[in-house]
């Protein structure tokens, strides 16, 4: 594991690479039909038969979903209790959602350990308010935040006991809704390395400070200052972010995010619960709920088959062919057929990062191509035989419009490997037109079980099909080929962040034809309208590191393809890039881990 120099948190250069290197629903609520019940008129001339009982909606949401409100008592008991078991259980089986009634509470420190999801249950993050902290740090790592993954904060407003929260996060650690009346610190303590991170619909009073952290996405929210930038510090939508400066320092800002629409939440209408579904915003800027309660409609929970661990997948069918949505609480689910979503407007939640393992080399999930699908807060881990597909958003050919009412992919992740061998050909496929993927993270395992270039063989990350799609957040890491496929037209990614696989064996075992490697994102030739705003992809052959990568963008030459701020890494010299994109850029810089940028492309 190489070593090289940190700078003091106010002037934070070139960082290593990370991880290795570092209730009831009626009957009469759906149609005779969806139930599989007979017609009133067929009913009267059929000889009776024994019809299937209806799925219940609503529901008790079992053990692992935690629920406090402020006259609890022992609550820093239970979550110092969770935290013991979770911190660094980074391949485990615990699953938490640790959930706040409104209210105030005093003096608590909540600390986030793996699989663990802290969220207040009001309609807006100020109905919640802790007067303390929510903290992410790495002593688990011996000061390393790079493995602080799968963890999440949403809907709270925090007094943060010194003035600054500390969330020292890498991938697939959200942080959404939330309102931190003070200073934000992305870093460690001890300002170790770190690699993360996504913000969205957050307002940071104070400052924001990132230190240590490689790059960053910030979407449609409100920060009172923002500290420094490493390699690629994205924004889009945020109010006080810095201005546009990319490379030196690296901020790619957009004052506005061209569509969005937030992530479904739970929260509670006195008594019941409820799930909100945020309305799709064009053109959006700052939080959805700053001037009160935040725009949209909601769900009772009686609408939502509550799932636990070890119900089957016929089972999850059933209820949504019933009409009911899914609300998958927190724990593992093996499934050997795909969870199918046939019906236009279905949401499936998940709490505490439940876990879809498809079994059998089946897909895990697919959806018909409908309109405004909203699948949330759930890791699709691949199992040991190979899945052709992982995720599928809408079949092969989809053509139909859904600029009003977009499927919605957010805090949905896929791993390959790492808690166990898994494969998978192509982990995500988006087929639907008008899709917004916000925020994922897509990674075969470079650490963990199961892991080797084979072990763990996946070689495509995502595979983008239909038109019109919006990425928002996207990170795809390590697979064996491409990482990124785009064959759909007018394609948009507004951050984008990716290493290529540590583990080639050697260069024949990268070789793309005459190219060196496959890229990490590659726009297909056939495409004429594309465009792409902070993009960046590192390297760390460390198997091999005399290894060449050609480039780490590949497209079309043609006007309609644009690339703004794009930058390639080698990591301590492990390896090179040839080019940033296409022939464009210059090369990786020997062992000084330094990126090679192009601002514009063409």
């Amino acid at each position: 594991m190489p070593h090289f120099p940190m700078d003091s948190p106010d002037s934070v250069r070139s960082l290593p690479a990370r991880r290795s290197v570092l209730g009831a629903m009626a009957a009469t609520a759906a149609s005779p039909a969806l139930l599989g019940l007979s017609s009133p008129a067929s009913a009267a001339s059929a000889a009776p038969v024994a019809q299937p009982r209806a799925l219940p909606g609503g529901g008790d949401l079992g053990p692992n979903v935690i629920v406090f409100d402020p006259s609890t008592s022992g609550i820093q008991a239970k979550l110092d209790e969770v935290f013991r078991q979770q911190e660094s259980a980074q391949f485990g089986t615990g699953r938490y959602a640790l959930l706040f009634k409104p209210g105030t509470y005093n003096g608590l420190n909540a600390q986030l350990g793996f699989y663990t999801s802290i969220a207040g249950l009001g309609l807006s993050p100020d109905d919640t308010a802790i007067n303390g902290d929510v903290t992410v740090d790495a002593g688990w790592f011996n000061g390393n935040a790079t493995q602080n993954f799968w963890r999440s904060a949403e809907n709270l407003a925090l007094t943060p006991v010194s003035g600054t929260n500390r969330w020292a996060v890498a991938q697939a650690a959200p942080f959404r809704r939330m309102h931190v009346r003070g200073g934000l610190n992305l870093a460690p303590t001890g300002y170790g390395w770190a690699s993360g991170g996504y913000i969205a619909d957050s307002r940071i009073d104070g400052s924001v400070g990132p230190y240590s952290q490689q790059q960053w996405y910030t979407r449609d929210s409100s920060v009172g200052g923002w500290a420094n930038a490493v390699w690629n510090m994205v924004f889009s939508g945020v109010q006080g972010a810095p201005a546009q400066s990319f490379p030196n320092p690296p901020y790619t800002t957009l004052d506005t995010t061209p569509v969005s629409r937030e992530k479904p939440f739970l929260y509670l209408n006195g008594s019941e619960y409820r799930v909100f579904l945020p309305e799709r915003r064009t053109n959006a800027r700052g939080t959805t709920w700053g001037s009160g309660t935040p725009r949209g409609t909601s769900l009772p929970l009686t609408q939502f088959y509550v799932a636990r661990p070890g119900v089957s997948a016929a089972t999850l069918n059933a209820a949504l062919t019933q009409g009911l949505h899914l609300l998958l609480t927190p724990g593992i689910y093996h499934l050997d057929q795909p969870i199918q979503v046939d019906r236009a407007g279905t949401v499936v939640l998940g709490l505490g990062y439940a876990t879809l393992i498809p079994d059998n080399g089946v897909t895990a999930l697919r959806t018909a191509d409908v309109d405004g699908v909203r699948l949330a807060g759930f890791l699709i881990d691949a199992g040991p035989v190979n899945s052709s597909t992982l995720l599928e958003v809408g079949p092969t050919g989809a053509s139909a419009s859904h600029s009003a009412n977009p499927t919605t992919v957010q805090d949905v992740f896929i791993r390959i490997g790492g808690a166990g061998a898994g494969k998978a050909t192509t982990s995500v496929v988006i087929n639907s037109r008008h899709t917004i993927i916000d925020h994922t993270w897509v990674w075969r395992a470079d650490h963990g079980t199961g892991v080797g270039w084979e072990t763990n063989r996946a070689d495509y990350g995502i595979r983008v099909n239909g038109d019109d799609v919006l990425a928002t957040g996207l990170f795809v890491e390590h697979f064996n080929k491409y990482d990124v496929q785009w064959y759909g037209q007018r394609g948009r990614t507004i951050f984008f962040q990716n290493e290529k696989a540590y583990d080639a064996p050697n260069q024949a075992a990268i070789q793309n034809g005459n190219v060196k490697g496959y890229a990490a994102y590659k726009v297909a030739d056939s495409v004429t309208t594309h465009e792409g705003w902070g993009l960046g992809s590192y390297c760390y052959y460390n198997v091999d590191p005399t290894i060449v990568q050609h480039n780490g963008f590949a497209a079309p030459n043609t006007p309609g393809v644009k690339f703004h701020d794009l930058l390639v890494v080698s990591l301590g010299g492990q390896g090179q890039y040839e080019h940033v994109v296409n022939e464009t850029g210059a090369p990786t810089s020997g062992t000084s881990t330094v990126p090679s940028t192009v601002v514009s492309y063409p």
